[in-house]
């Protein structure tokens, strides 16, 4: 899973893909060296089954956004919101800019890399397909740095595979002090919200 850590080497070989959900069909492009560049991933369609933003959300993030199709999706369903998209590999991120100007929200979605995001910025809702296979360590570091820019009353909806570790995942966000419920199963991925338990682990930043 190299591309979670490094920068794309090889030339860059553009396709364009149609995928659908939540009752439409959708053109994306993606490319070579980002995650799941051949179609849809599993996982991140069983998300998208399974939930539906807030339409009344203002701010919301897609980490570990790949080539744009929760960010460009959250954009859309909520016409209000700004969308941060977060990647640490530079190709997907230029995917996600041209993805999102394609469906025409490039305005409201800001493809940046995790040191770019403002450390004052809190989010509605949090959507994420997690990096998994960085192993436990690193995603546990992931998401203490993430959930708690989670606005009072705000959720993240994670997707995680039930053979990679979901039933473990959600007892230790449990043990931190989030509130964890399973809200979808499916195809071996089950789909968690998770909320704060004690308003004090959030940031209250605006």
């Amino acid at each position: 899973m190299s591309h979670y850590f490094t920068t794309p080497s090889a030339p860059e070989k553009r396709r364009n893909l149609q995928v659908r959900f939540w009752d439409t069909d959708w053109r994306f492009t993606t490319a070579n060296e980002v995650f799941s560049s051949d179609g849809l991933d599993l996982g991140t369609a069983v998300l998208l089954r399974e939930s539906a933003p807030r339409a009344e959300a203002t701010r919301l993030l897609d980490l570990g956004c790949g080539w744009g199709v929760i960010a460009v999706a959250l954009a859309t369903a909520c016409p209000g919101a700004v969308v941060d998209a977060v990647d640490v590999n530079p190709r997907a991120l230029a995917l996600t800019a041209d993805n999102a100007l394609a469906h025409r929200v490039g305005d409201r979605v800001r493809a940046l890399a995790p040191d770019a995001v403002e450390p004052d910025v809190s989010y509605d809702e949090i959507w994420s397909n997690p990096p998994i296979r960085i192993g436990k360590e690193a995603l546990h570091a992931l998401l203490l740095t993430w959930l708690p820019r989670l606005r009072p009353g705000g959720v993240a909806r994670l997707v995680v595979g039930r053979n990679l570790g979901a039933d473990s995942l959600q007892r230790w966000l449990i043990e931190q002090g989030w509130a964890c419920e399973r809200v979808g199963s499916a195809k071996g991925f089950r789909v968690f919200a998770v909320r704060a338990a004690n308003p004090a682990i959030t940031s209250g930043a605006t």
